[in-house]
Formats: C-alpha cells, sequence, structure tokens
C-alpha cells in the first residue's frame, strides 16, 4: 500500500467537562472531506471522540489560539 497524503484534523472531545480538541491524521478526499485515523495512543475507553476513527467527516478552517486549523464538524459516513 502506498503511503497517502496525510493532514491534521480537529476532533471535539465528548464529556470532557469543558470545550476540547483532539488532533489526529486524516486522510484528504477532496470537496472538504476527510477520513479520520485513529492516533497511535487512541483509546475509547479514555476518550470519546464526536467522531470515531474511520469516519468521514467534513471540516472547515478555524482560527484557534492565532492558528489555522481543521476542525471536524459533520459526518458524512459512519466508520465501517
Amino acid at each position: 500500500m502506498e503511503n497517502q497524503e496525510t493532514v491534521k484534523v480537529f476532533v471535539e472531545l465528548l464529556e470532557e467537562g469543558t470545550p476540547t480538541l483532539r488532533g489526529t491524521q486524516a486522510i484528504p478526499l477532496g470537496d472538504d472531506l476527510y477520513k479520520l485515523l485513529p492516533t497511535d495512543r487512541y483509546n475509547p475507553e479514555s476518550e470519546i471522540w464526536q467522531f470515531l476513527p474511520g469516519s468521514i467527516v467534513r471540516a472547515k478552517e478555524k482560527i484557534n489560539f492565532g492558528k489555522n486549523i481543521l476542525i471536524a464538524y459533520e459526518l458524512v459516513i459512519p466508520p465501517a
């Protein structure tokens, strides 16, 4: 399998008490769509992601602490 280009996409973590984002790698699919990949230490028992690894999501650029980042905001296809 060839190495695929990846970009960093941030996903909201649920049940954290305060708004929290987790950065993870994602495969760009075009038209603002990305396939989320798990982090090296992904543990669904310790972090509840708004969109699970393997999901295809729509993401948009937002400014966060003065930097442009991609934030996932819509589930397009759930993980298989």
